[in-house]
């Protein structure tokens, strides 16, 4: 008896791209233009009630919504810290809970640097009104595999994939939570979850947010963030050019350390891991990121900053340390803030550019590692590895 094939789930409609929608429509009768004026109302208005698409004709309206087009997830509610960070949970289908957060940008930070370097290759447009700028942090998955001691969604593990159409709707609904004088300018995937453990639906949003016909956010204004899957950093690299910023979470300058904090090292050991980024294709001016969560005893020796320094040398990097933020699941925990102090002294002297993550969101656990499933249901969902929307 043979085994009947394995289908892929239906693209939802918010994740197809213009020339998807032009296939979709004309199949229908519908005219080329018309995909276009979908897609941006999905993407460029961020409106899925198709009765407000008012320059369609009403059939074509009644096709759309037959068809499935609507929201891929509800808000279930957004916390507002005292620092004026935002973080909303979105209830998706099967009961993925997942966060996206929204944090105002301050001078001396690390989204200032990333703001400096991309100005430095782009012009914005002029304003009449200066906005604020806001980075947004968005997630890719319910949980996460990668098994990280120090994070929340690490240790909680995974429950499934976010489909495409669920990593750009978290940029569409938090752009209803802006003030009237903000603007997102930076978006980072550093999030719940792994964005390159599920690649292909990774880069199906990157596409999106960046097409013209939508927002057309630069590549050069968002960052992925990965533990080190080898072959999703190649496969970024290729397919963007380089262009999409990288951030690459290291936390340990050697494949000891780094074993007992990350378990996916023993996969892609540092050597693996540097040689990918000695080879992503980085457009001139720019610098891969490189994330170094700092625990007490575990990796803050300034031994281990001599050590990271070497590491670092063949690449062009910025370095941004960031003390541990407990977590119910590890007795770990951040060292000193003098211990802070030194060890990011101790790279300044050796020529990096440093910086220490400011702590944003504690209040609404939004700080770095502490996005989790508070609010799910474990045992109703079950733990999977599948993609949906």
């Amino acid at each position: 008896m043979s085994t009947p094939p394995v289908t892929q789930p239906a693209l939802h409609p918010v994740a197809r791209l213009p020339d998807e929608w032009a296939s979709a429509l004309a199949a229908q009768g519908e005219k080329a233009f018309r995909a276009k004026q979908v897609f941006r109302w999905i993407h460029e208005r961020g409106v899925f009630d198709t009765e407000q698409m008012t320059d369609l004709s009403k059939v074509l309206r009644q096709k759309l919504t037959d068809e499935g087009l609507s929201e891929p997830g509800s808000v279930e509610l957004v916390h507002e810290s005292s620092d004026g960070t935002r973080k909303v949970l979105l209830d998706m289908a099967h009961g993925a809970k997942i966060e996206c957060v929204l944090i105002p940008m301050t001078p001396g930070s690390l989204d200032a640097d990333v703001e400096a370097e991309a100005d430095g290759d782009e012009q914005d447009e002029l304003e009449d009104v200066p906005r604020k700028r806001v980075t947004l942090c968005i997630s890719t998955q319910f949980g996460c595999a990668m098994g990280c001691v120090f994070c929340a969604s690490g240790q909680a593990g995974l429950f499934r994939g976010l489909g495409a159409a669920e990593v750009v709707y978290q940029v569409l609904v938090a752009r209803r939570y802006l003030r009237r004088d903000e603007d997102i300018k930076n978006l980072v995937f550093m999030g719940m979850g792994e964005p390159l453990h599920h690649y292909d639906e990774t880069a199906r949003a990157l596409r999106l947010l960046t097409h013209p016909d939508a927002r057309g956010m630069s590549p050069r204004r968002i960052t992925v963030s990965t533990v080190g899957l080898v072959p999703g950093i190649r496969r970024l690299g290729e397919d963007f050019a380089g262009k999409i910023g990288l951030a690459v979470s290291l936390h340990a300058p050697d494949d000891e350390t780094r074993n007992r904090i990350m378990p996916m090292n023993k996969k892609y050991p540092i050597a693996q891991l540097m040689r990918a980024l000695t080879e992503y294709p980085l457009p001139p001016r720019r610098r891969i990121t490189i994330e170094y969560t700092l625990i007490a005893g575990v990796n803050d020796s300034l031994e281990q900053a001599d050590r990271l320094a070497d590491l670092l040398r063949p690449l062009r990097v910025k370095v941004n340390l960031i003390p541990m933020n407990g977590i119910v699941a590890s007795e770990l925990h951040g060292p000193r803030a003098e211990q802070v102090v030194a060890f990011r002294e101790r790279l300044l002297h050796q020529g990096y550019s440093c910086f220490v993550r400011t702590r944003r969101g504690d209040d609404v656990s939004a700080a770095c590692g502490q996005l989790a499933m508070q609010a799910a249901n474990p045992v109703r969902l079950g733990r999977k590895s599948t993609t949906t929307a």
